[in-house]
């Protein structure tokens, strides 16, 4: 989960990956780097985040960054669509580094595979985006203070209000084809985001991916797996190893409730660590990576047809 020990894990991670490289006398700024849920913030060290490997599409893309007004005050966020013609919307909840140039690469990467893509700042309350640094190291106290803040300062109350603001302005544009399910994606803290956007958004958001998600079993009455009542659609759940090692109760709960459901599901433990989808991750698994995002594209492409 995106919390201390999952931090502890990325650093352990770290410095594996310091060693390694080292040996290789090469990545001397990697050095300098330890990811906080896997990740480098968008910043030029560590993996290069343009190194996702490129879908077979012909869509040309268009993207532009815009804003929405919600409740609370108006976010910002990234658009990416395929040029021509109207398609199905995807809701993109990034982790705690935010909206950020790896989260836009990936956005524009699902837009060439034919739909609609915001990607949204999550934390527009506090600050536009960037909310935190170009290789913010999570280690560094300041840092962690600034993003566990952040990060705190949603609610379920919040995500709910947001989710319905995002799912509006998206069938407000001439991009969508309000005909077709909208689909949606969260990583990290994300992950409980996508629950609770699917369960209070049922007739239009049918589809959704949880990768790496953080706290999605609690016992609390607002816990997200209990939002799996209110949903339709598909759901796809993909779990990093060190979180399942953590919590293995976790998978089960899902499990049994997505039995007891008319939700379609998939809950598997990955042999990856907490972080491994984000693009410029210290841990980003690239294998492991496309097989989930590879199942993400089956799940839309059946719910949002």
């Amino acid at each position: 989960m995106c919390d201390e020990h999952s931090f502890d894990d990325m650093q352990r991670a770290a410095e594996i990956n310091r060693r390694r490289f080292g040996a290789l006398g090469v990545g001397a700024g990697l050095a300098a780097v330890l990811p906080a849920c896997g990740s480098n913030s968008g910043g030029s060290t560590g993996p290069d985040a343009s190194a996702a490997p490129p879908v077979a599409s012909t869509n040309e893309i268009v993207e532009s960054e815009v804003s929405i007004q919600t409740p609370d005050g108006v976010c910002d966020a990234h658009f990416a669509y395929p040029a021509s013609g109207a398609t199905a919307a995807v809701l993109v909840w990034p982790d705690i580094f935010g909206l950020r140039d790896a989260f836009r690469q990936m956005g524009k990467r699902l837009a060439e595979s034919g739909y609609a893509v915001l990607t949204v700042n999550p934390f527009y309350r506090i600050q536009k985006a960037p909310t935190s640094a170009p290789n913010a190291n999570f280690s560094d106290p300041a840092t962690r203070e600034s993003l566990t803040k952040m990060m705190g300062s949603l609610t379920a109350t919040t995500q709910v209000a947001d989710a319905k603001a995002f799912v509006a302005w998206l069938d407000a544009q001439p991009q969508v084809n309000t005909s077709r399910g909208i689909g949606t994606t969260g990583y990290c803290m994300g992950g409980p985001i996508v629950f609770r956007t699917m369960g209070t958004n049922p007739e239009r958001v049918r589809a959704g991916g949880s990768f790496h998600g953080a706290g999605l079993t609690t016992d609390q009455p607002d816990s997200p797996h209990l939002q799996i009542a209110n949903m339709r659609g598909s759901l796809l759940v993909a779990i990093a190893q060190n979180d399942d090692e953590r919590d293995p109760k976790s998978k089960d709960i899902l499990r049994e409730t997505f039995a007891g459901s008319q939700v379609t599901s998939e809950v598997e433990v990955y042999p990856a660590q907490h972080g491994w989808c984000a693009i410029d991750s210290q841990v980003y698994d690239q294998a492991q990576a496309e097989k989930a995002w590879g199942r993400m594209l089956e799940f839309f492409g059946k719910e949002l047809a």
